[in-house]
């Protein structure tokens, strides 16, 4: 069956707009309700399913709750209402309660105009693919309406963001402190607004808070992980040790030390691996993808840590993960993974992470990465005509094999499709920016040339 509302990560879109409208959260509350009553039938069991709805801090949030809730109830499943809380967060009390299903209402980084609705399992994890196929087929039948007797109820879950933050303190070491550092906290007006700040405090940090002060409308705007200029602004005021960027729906991280300088995901992750590694625990390999920067690579190499490239898409990440029984992965946008700690992508964690690596060694973060030198990336659009068959492109394919050449070892090339739009993505990595940009240019050329 073609699934028509999945994407990669849920269901997402502009607000008013289908499917992101009440009527159709309405349906989508009812078929889903109606699958997990299927599957429990299915199990033999005779109780009611009970689902966790959290979001973030959009003004549309609270329609598209009360949307689901009565599409849930009209199944006949119970519902607990956590108010704004992060993605991970909802992960989190999904596996605690013992429910059945966590439901996040957020788009992530986007900007306030859009929402998304996506799902956790009662493991905490995503969900697969035959399971959103079964809703695609539910959306297209009849309603079957629950009698009064068995409509589902709903309540809310008053102590939600402390028992999240209880658990992300509970994922480093109990001797762990953070007292005598001062952070600058950035929750982009977002899903954390409060509970990130909360987090780092009560583990004794001095805390600044910035983007926490959501109105509704704006949720990543001008603050978080995907505008990190405000946190690195915030920690030069401020004297700061450290800045902390999280995104609207808190799965991701960016981080600032003292001097301004920003750390992405990749950098971040190849010191969580190693930082693992000097306390004796066996690191085998971490996934990355197709974008996690090459040095990063040849810096893990040397450690005798293997890196393995999955699509981009934290979903793909996890997939990997899996699939080889590891545990670190993660994307240069910041999504890092460490399944020893939690079933999914969770800022404030990684965030937590990486402080306790910089504790248990004495050290700076620019000093614990002063062997990874980012390779320049020069990314560059070549727009495609209709119907246009460029992987079946001899010059293209001729140049790619000579540019590999030059770059030898010392570089990489990657050219996929967007799956948003008609171009083409044409990447070259290599040591020298300007070796970068020369080799990028030659393919973006043959790539655009008319055949």
């Amino acid at each position: 069956m073609t699934r028509q509302y999945f994407g990669t990560d849920g269901i997402r879109g502009t607000v008013g707009q289908d499917p992101i409208t009440p009527d159709f959260a309405l349906r989508l509350g009812h078929a889903v309700g109606r699958v997990l009553q299927q599957g429990l039938q299915r199990g033999g069991s005779p109780r009611a399913p009970a689902v966790l709805i959290g979001k973030d801090t959009r003004i549309s949030g609270y329609m598209m709750e009360s949307a689901l809730e009565a599409g849930f109830a009209s199944a006949g499943v119970d519902v607990l209402l956590t108010g704004p809380l992060p993605t991970p967060g909802v992960a989190y009390l999904t596996r605690a309660l013992r429910l059945d299903l966590g439901v996040v209402i957020s788009a992530s980084h986007n900007a306030f105009p859009d929402n998304g609705i996506k799902f956790f399992s009662a493991k905490g994890e995503k969900l697969p693919d035959t399971w959103e196929i079964a809703v695609e087929s539910a959306l297209g039948e009849p309603p079957q309406w629950v009698d009064s007797a068995r409509l589902g109820r709903a309540r809310r879950l008053s102590d939600a963001q402390g028992r999240y933050v209880e658990f992300c303190k509970s994922t480093v070491s109990g001797e762990m402190t953070l007292k005598g550092l001062k952070l600058v906290v950035d929750a982009a007006h977002g899903a954390a607004y409060q509970v990130a700040p909360a987090v780092f405090h009560e583990l004794g940090a001095e805390v600044v808070s910035i983007g926490c002060a959501p109105n509704g409308t704006n949720i990543n705007a001008g603050f978080g992980a995907t505008a990190p200029q405000a946190l690195i602004a915030a920690v030069k005021e401020h004297g700061a040790d450290y800045g902390v960027a999280l995104d609207g729906d808190a799965d991701r991280l960016q981080l600032v030390d003292a001097s301004g300088r920003l750390y992405n995901g990749d950098e971040l992750l190849y010191l969580m691996a190693v930082d693992r590694r000097a306390l004796g625990e066996t690191v085998p390999g971490v996934v990355g993808t197709l974008m996690t920067n090459m040095a990063v690579e040849v810096a893990l190499g040397a450690q005798g840590i293997e890196l393995v490239r999955a699509k981009v898409g934290d979903r793909y990440v996890l997939e990997e993960l899996g699939r080889r029984g590891w545990v670190l992965g993660g994307e240069s946008s910041g999504h890092l993974l460490a399944l020893d700690k939690h079933s999914t992508g969770d800022g404030i964690v990684s965030a937590l992470q990486v402080l306790q690596a910089v504790r248990h060694s004495g050290r700076g973060l620019a000093e614990l990465l002063s062997e990874v030198v980012l390779f320049p990336q020069t990314m560059i659009n070549v727009r495609l005509a209709d119907g246009s068959d460029w992987a079946g492109n001899k010059a293209l394919a001729r140049e790619i094999e000579a540019v590999e050449g030059e770059l030898g070892k010392s570089g990489r090339v990657l050219i996929r499709a967007s799956g948003t739009e008609p171009v083409l993505r044409v990447m070259v990595e290599a040591r020298e920016a300007r070796q970068a940009n020369d080799l990028a240019q030659r393919l973006a050329d043959v790539a655009g040339a008319p055949r």
